[in-house]
């Protein structure tokens, strides 16, 4: 079904075509009618399926025009990245209308962010602290709005700015249309929806906690004190066109692009204690591809949106399950290929075990061929029972190879689906995430991406 179909004026029309939109996503499909026809809403859907259209579409057709006054249209997002990806999208979509749209967000200076608020904005997009500090200096007032939209809502309350975005809530008109877009949609936005939405219509599209079916994805069993020489072999060996490696903290992923630069592969990094600037000139260069590999923490998990990922290389297992989803679906996004490869020690495996409960499927074990394993061999990764990370329990975050370790506590929640897979696996001998790696590259995963065999050294 094209666009035109859904209802939505042929400015908007013209603008998707222009970005290269053929078709609305599943997700465009389902909630662009229920926001044009002005119900409150939650959205579920998968990274990388274009949500952030789905409400940027009927939210511009719904305004129509350019209308001097405080904004009509709030949209919430957790970190600057994503303030200014979504602002930037709503530019893109409304070229053919005069509608303006604005963006604040902390990192940099006032000066240029009240100018725009003073020139008058349709839309406003904002982070909660520097919108509170606006509210605060009355430089703003919420008295005229139209639709709030919470983005990312998840990662809201896992950033901890429930009581921001309450607060914020409470000085928005009561009759408004309320918007709540998330990867995933926990229990604890239940709690939010009560405060914020009237009967909202809800579109979940697929599963959640599932992973996107264009990428492959697989972990590499090694040795805590050989995790970095495999990434670098990876690299070596990895015919990618641009790849992100996730480190779990800011000094971890410093040390990590460290050793990347000395050993010939010169690398961005994007973390909360680099500056505005710096954050801005390393994804601006990671999208240009000036440079071919970035560093990032889960600050920026939600904030990179770059077409054309090819790899993702989870250094670090993630504490939270449904960070493994948001991290891997930095690739294959807009439905094409991707490849993600995750490092993983035998003190992780409970993280392991927690992810693979998550989204209810095992991942597959590979091994580096020719890599020199001490022991002659991977580390066994067991997952058939919840254990604890000895060094995240005894506070040793920053380790000498580049962060923070990993290692569950087994308290993911069990998927649909995965009690039959785990029954089936008891019955035939073989314990949950049991068994050996299998040696790569084996066609597929990653063939797409592979070049043929070299040394690791």
């Amino acid at each position: 079904m094209p666009f035109k179909q859904l209802g939505l004026p042929d400015a908007l029309v013209r603008a998707s075509q222009v970005m290269g939109y053929t078709q609305p996503t599943p997700i465009q499909l389902r909630a662009i009618p229920a926001v044009l026809g002005g119900r409150d809403l939650i959205g579920s859907a998968q990274t990388g399926t274009g949500k952030t259209a789905a409400f940027a579409m009927p939210i511009l057709a719904r305004l129509g025009a350019h209308r001097p006054g405080p904004p009509r249209v709030l949209v919430l997002e957790p970190t600057r990245e994503l303030a200014a990806q979504v602002a930037a999208s709503f530019r893109e979509l409304g070229r053919f209308t005069n509608l303006r749209a604005a963006v604040i967000h902390g990192g940099v200076g006032y000066g240029s962010q009240r100018a725009a608020l003073r020139a008058g904005a349709d839309i406003l997009i904002a982070t909660t602290g520097r919108l509170l500090d606006f509210l605060q200096e009355k430089e703003i007032t919420l008295s005229g709005l139209e639709v709030l939209v919470l983005d990312e809502v998840d990662r809201m309350l896992d950033m901890g700015f429930i009581n921001d975005v309450r607060r914020i809530t409470s000085q928005c008109p009561p009759q408004r249309q309320t918007l709540f877009f998330s990867a995933t949609v926990p229990p604890e936005i239940e709690a939010v929806a009560r405060f914020a939405l009237r009967n909202p219509e809800r579109v979940e599209i697929d599963r959640a906690r599932a992973v996107t079916e264009t990428i492959t994805h697989n972990l590499y069993p090694v040795l805590h004190e050989q995790k970095f020489e495999l990434l670098l072999a990876l690299l070596n060996r990895t015919d990618f066109k641009s790849v992100i490696i996730f480190s779990r903290t800011k000094h971890g992923a410093d040390r990590i692009a460290r050793k990347l630069k000395a050993a010939g592969h010169p690398a961005a990094t994007l973390h909360a204690n680099r500056s505005q600037n710096q954050r801005t000139e390393a994804l601006a260069g990671f999208k240009s591809g000036r440079h071919d590999v970035l560093v990032a923490t889960d600050i920026a998990a939600r904030g990179i949106d770059v077409s054309g990922v090819s790899h993702v290389i989870i250094f670090d297992v993630p504490e939270k399950p449904d960070d493994y989803v948001h991290r891997i679906g930095r690739t294959g996004r807009a439905e094409a290929e991707g490849d993600a490869f995750m490092l993983v020690t035998p003190e992780e495996s409970g993280d392991v075990r927690d992810i693979e409960r998550f989204i209810g499927a095992r991942i597959e074990r590979l091994a580096l061929d020719g890599f020199p394993y001490k022991n002659g061999a991977p580390p066994h990764i067991d997952t058939s029972r919840p254990l604890q990370n000895p060094r995240r329990k005894n506070g040793m975050h920053q380790q000498q190879h580049g962060g923070g370790q990993g290692g569950g506590g087994g308290q993911g929640g069990l998927a649909k689906g995965t009690r039959g897979q785990n029954q089936s696996r008891r019955q035939s001998g073989r314990p949950h995430g049991g068994g050996h790696p299998t040696h790569h590259p084996k066609g597929k995963p990653g063939a797409h991406w592979r070049r043929a065999s070299t040394s690791t050294r």
